[in-house]
C-alpha cells in the first residue's frame, strides 16, 4: 500500500457478506479475517470491514487491546485481486470507510490502542503488513509468509517499503520484497516481524493472553508509550525525547496514576480506570 499525499476520500462501505467478526472479551476486542474458502484472500469488503473494526476499537472506552486473527487454517492469501484491481482508481484503492481507521497506518491516523496478532498457515503480502503495523506479533510455527506483489506487477501498499526495512534492515528486507520468496515463521522472528513462535494452534490462546497482560496495566500509559515510541520511528528520537517530561507530567495527575500508587503502597493489584 503505497502512502501517497492525497489519500482517497472516504468511500461507503460496500454491500457485502460478514468478511470480518468483532467479538468483545473483557477489555479485548477480538477482530477475525472471515473468509476462510478463499484462505482469508481480501476483497474490498475484507478491508473494509477490517478497516471499521479497528475504528471501533478505537472509539470504545472499554476496549483496550485489539487481538487481530484469522478463521480457518491460513491467516490470509493475500489480495483478491480479481475484485481489488477494478476498483483501483486514480487516487488509489479507498478503502476505509466513514468511521473506519486504515489498520495497515498509511491513510489518515493509526489506532491509538496496541494490537496484537496472531497468524498461522499462509500470511501473504497484507499479512506480512498487518504484522509490520501491529504491536505484538504471535506465529504459529507452520506459518509461511512472503510479500510476492512484485511477481504481480505491483508493489506493496500496506506498508512494507515504509516498516520492513526499518524492523529488518535493507539487505534483508530486499532480499523477501524484491524476490517474492517465501520465509518461514524462525525467518521473521529473526527479522523482528514476530514476537514469538509457538505450536500449531496454540497462535490465538497466546495472542490473547499477552493482550490481557497488556489490557491490566494502566491503558492511559500505554496508549502514551505507544504513541512516544511510534513518533520516534516517525519523527526521530529527538521529536519523541521532547514530549516526554510533559507526557510523564499528564500522566502523574491522573486518577489512573493515584490507583496505581496506592495500589503500590498497599501491595494491592491496581484496578485502572482510564482517567
Amino acid at each position: 500500500m503505497s502512502d501517497s499525499p492525497a489519500a482517497p476520500a472516504a468511500p461507503t462501505a460496500v454491500a457485502a457478506p460478514r468478511r470480518v467478526t468483532v467479538e468483545r472479551d473483557g477489555h479485548l476486542l477480538l477482530i477475525g479475517l472471515d473468509r476462510v474458502d478463499k484462505r482469508n484472500a481480501a476483497d474490498l469488503a475484507m478491508l473494509q470491514q477490517l478497516a471499521l473494526a479497528y475504528g471501533e476499537l478505537d472509539r470504545a472506552e472499554e476496549a483496550r487491546v485489539g487481538v487481530v486473527f484469522a478463521h480457518g487454517d491460513h491467516f490470509t492469501g493475500g489480495l483478491d485481486l480479481g475484485d481489488i484491481a477494478p476498483r483501483v482508481g486514480p487516487e488509489g484503492l479507498a478503502m476505509v470507510p466513514e468511521g473506519g481507521i486504515d489498520p495497515w497506518g498509511v491513510q489518515g491516523p493509526r489506532v491509538r490502542k496496541p494490537v496484537v496478532l496472531a497468524v498461522q498457515g499462509t500470511c501473504l503480502t497484507l499479512g506480512i503488513e498487518l504484522a509490520l503495523a501491529s504491536d505484538v506479533v504471535v506465529a504459529a510455527s507452520d506459518t509461511s509468509f512472503s510479500q510476492l506483489e512484485v511477481a504481480r506487477a505491483i508493489l506493496p501498499f500496506g506498508g512494507a517499503t515504509l516498516r520492513f526495512p526499518a524492523v529488518a534492515g535493507w539487505s534483508s528486507a530486499m532480499r523477501w520484497m524484491l524476490t517474492g520468496d517465501r520465509f518461514d515463521a524462525v525467518e521473521a522472528a529473526r527479522m523482528g516481524i514476530v514476537s514469538e513462535i509457538v505450536e500449531p494452534g496454540e497462535q490465538l490462546a497466546r495472542a490473547v493472553e499477552l493482550a490481557h497482560r497488556i489490557s491490566v496495566q494502566a491503558p492511559l500509559a500505554v496508549q502514551a508509550t505507544l504513541e512516544n515510541a511510534r513518533l520516534a520511528v516517525a519523527e526521530g528520537p529527538a521529536a519523541a525525547a521532547a514530549r516526554l517530561q510533559g507526557e510523564l507530567v499528564r500522566l502523574m495527575q491522573t486518577e489512573d496514576a493515584r490507583i496505581g500508587m496506592e495500589a503500590f503502597l498497599r501491595r494491592e493489584t491496581p484496578r485502572f480506570v482510564s482517567r
